[in-house]
């Protein structure tokens, strides 16, 4: 505030706290617009999270009165679940992509955190479900298969939130607000032990595959390309983690790339690589009974005459 003082007459002058910016008539409305658009981690990487997964859940929109039907057919209680946890988890991390200003404003850390708490923690879930039943192998009995599973990744992911939970609420550490210019190595050092673990069960997976035991594991390209691109990502995440815990800028700058790539694409990746193929698999097994159905009526007969 500048102030000019002539013959006892006091004129005070407002200055913006913000001289470069373009909404500068101070409105409540054009200051939230800009703030969630443009501050906290930049334009692009906020309009990237928020259109890719409101495209996915958009996506899963139009498909929901088809794949519905196709869940209720199958009469598979575990994919229905399946499926209802993927809807939720979208719905959460289209939640977090668009109030990503939340992270940068003051008053909003607890709220923050808690909304990324469960958002990374049902995606936690997914991924780990579908190692539990990779990891299964050819001894199960088909896509439907997931009790198991279920229960071990519920197992995981709650000793997950516990671990997570006491880092935030006992020892106060923001392991879900980012800074470059505040590095907390108890928190870098956790999240580089959570990618570690990933990325060294990924990388057993990927050497299954080019072992003697290929043939434990489904015999599915689709799955395998999964595998290739979730250890990648792992890896790049465990090295920009392990940068960014000793200060380098460029770790902080690669780490947020790869939440941008998990958040953005991950869930879309799952569901091509996993209920894609339930629900073709589904209609090739209505296929099958339809033409067994008219084969048994003597549809077919003439062909043999």
């Amino acid at each position: 505030m500048t102030n000019l003082h002539r013959k006892g007459l006091v004129l005070e002058i407002p200055v913006s706290q913000n001289p470069n910016s373009t909404l500068n008539e101070g409105t409540f409305i054009g200051s939230s617009v800009y703030n969630w658009l443009f501050e906290c981690h930049g334009f692009l990487h906020n309009a990237i999270l928020i259109v890719a997964s409101l495209a996915f859940v958009l996506y899963l929109a139009f498909k929901a009165k088809k794949s519905f039907g196709k869940l209720s057919n199958g009469r598979s209680s575990i994919m229905i679940a399946y499926y209802g946890i993927l809807w939720l988890v979208s719905l959460l991390n289209l939640a977090w992509s668009c109030l990503q200003a939340w992270e940068c404003t003051p008053g909003k850390e607890l709220v923050w955190n808690i909304l990324s708490l469960f958002t990374t923690s049902g995606m936690l879930f997914l991924e780990v479900s579908l190692i539990a039943f990779l990891l299964q192998g050819n001894y199960v009995g088909g896509l439907e298969d997931l009790t198991r599973p279920f229960g071990l990744s519920a197992l995981i992911v709650g000793l997950d939130i516990l671990l997570k939970a006491l880092y935030l609420f006992g020892f106060g550490i923001p392991l879900f607000i980012d800074s470059s210019e505040h590095s907390h190595h108890m928190k870098w050092s956790l999240w580089a032990i959570h990618r570690l673990v990933l990325t060294a069960i990924y990388g057993l997976i990927l050497f299954m595959y080019h072992s003697k035991w290929r043939e434990r594991l489904p015999a599915r390209p689709a799955f395998y390309k999964y595998i290739v691109i979730m250890f990648i990502l792992n890896a790049l995440s465990l090295f920009a983690s392990a940068l960014t815990g000793h200060g380098t800028g460029f770790g902080y700058w690669l780490y947020s790339t790869t939440i941008v790539c998990y958040h953005a694409f991950y869930l879309p990746l799952l569901y091509v690589t996993f209920l894609a193929d339930f629900f073709q698999e589904e209609d090739l097994h209505l296929e099958s009974v339809y033409y067994s159905e008219m084969k048994d009526a003597g549809f077919f007969d003439d062909d043999w005459d």
